[in-house]
């Protein structure tokens, strides 16, 4: 029964409408055993009073929990001083549906309301077996076992719900923060690459306008054609993204492709800005399988060092790719530079994210990314990953 609060699905609803049902009818039966007409009308009415509480423990809670306990201390008050009472069951099925609200305040309810409403339940359960005729050593030995067995028993199940449902709110924290930190990684990396392009090309047209050197009809076309197509990239991009967050069951390919070739298609991209990378691709990745993984963590570390080296690198003239197998059989890719500005530094815009996005989406993978200041000058961004299909050299 305890298992079937919260959000009920039809099925669901169907059962507990036919347990209810089941139940209600004991209950009745139950109270309509006492001797006197009035105690079996409250018997029977606190029972399905008890039972309906049970049924409806998804609703607001203390409050109908109260009003079953009230009730069912007042008919065990009524029945104990009347002078005609009942030989036996005195309430099973109430009994049994305070049992488990006793689980279900302590699953549900705040600390210190637990803590309360549980033991006014308490007292009303051990007190039930007083309506019986005989006052033995049974009835003694009911209320002890109740006491002592069956009410810590439900508390015990009450916690143990509760801390599932702890663990569950944490769970699925950790998921949407991972899922938050995927999706920030996801914009940088595809919509900031190609917006930070769109204005780089921008201000390089802006700076040959104001040099005196106005651009042909030609190279004007060719300018804009270039921020175009960056424009087309980054809006692919966020289609991409909407149409995966949109459609979990299709999602749309939001990742690179695995061949590594397309890193010199990164390399053309970068070049429209004017200087082309010098990519040294090792021969034994071109057709070699290796983890999607570790296909997707090569091409953002590509990208977002070179647009890196974009943003900060000011008077750089080589820029150079480098992936290859190290002796070990780990896969190497390094970004290299003879700039001025460290690309780590974050700039005004707000932007510097990247770096930090990049370290966790390699560690993720199982690698390590190293970034710093070369010896002479520049910048040299390195990652190093595991690649359990790609065999070291002979």
């Amino acid at each position: 029964m305890i298992s079937a609060f919260g959000t009920r699905s039809r099925p669901r609803q169907v059962l507990l409408a036919v347990a209810g049902a089941v139940l209600g009818t004991l209950a009745v039966l139950e109270g309509l055993n006492a001797p006197l007409g009035p105690v079996a009308l409250l018997t029977a009415g606190s029972g399905l009073l008890c039972v309906g509480t049970l049924l409806v423990a998804d609703r607001p809670l203390p409050r109908r929990v109260v009003w079953a306990a009230a009730a069912s201390g007042l008919v065990t008050v009524v029945g104990a001083l009347v002078a005609q009472r009942a030989e036996n069951t005195p309430g099973g099925v109430e009994t049994g549906a305070l049992l488990c609200l006793i689980a279900c305040v302590v699953r549900r309810c705040p600390p210190r309301q637990a803590v309360a409403l549980s033991a006014v339940l308490a007292a009303v359960v051990v007190a039930l077996p007083l309506r019986l005729e005989a006052r033995d050593s049974i009835t003694l030995g009911v209320m002890v076992v109740l006491a002592c067995f069956a009410v810590p028993l439900m508390v015990a199940l009450g916690l143990c719900l509760r801390l599932r449902d702890t663990l569950r709110v944490r769970e699925r924290e950790a998921v949407l923060r991972e899922q938050r930190l995927e999706y920030a990684r996801d914009l940088h990396d595809f919509v900031a690459h190609h917006v930070t392009a769109i204005v780089a090309r921008t201000r390089a047209a802006r700076f040959a306008a104001g040099a005196g050197k106005a651009p042909s009809a030609q190279d004007l076309d060719r300018m804009l054609a270039q921020i175009e197509e960056a424009g087309s990239q980054a809006l692919g991009s966020m289609r991409s993204m909407v149409s995966s967050l949109r459609d979990t069951s299709a999602p749309a390919p939001t990742r690179p492709p695995g061949d590594l070739r397309s890193l010199r298609e990164l390399a053309d991209e970068f070049a429209a800005t004017g200087l082309r990378p010098e990519v040294a691709l090792d021969p034994r990745l071109t057709d070699r399988p290796l983890p999607p993984q570790v296909h997707s963590t090569v091409h953002r570390v590509v990208q977002e060092a070179l647009t890196n080296v974009r943003r900060h690198a000011a008077g750089a003239e080589r820029v150079k790719v480098r992936v290859a197998l190290r002796p070990d059989g780990k896969l190497e890719a390094e970004v290299t530079d003879d700039g001025g500005a460290p690309a780590a530094a974050a700039p005004a815009d707000g932007a510097g994210f990247g770096l930090v996005g990049l370290t966790e989406r390699v560690e993720e993978a199982g690698g390590t990314l190293t970034a710093g200041p070369r010896p002479g000058g520049g910048w040299r961004v390195l990652a190093v990953l595991p690649s359990r299909t790609a065999a070291p050299p002979a």
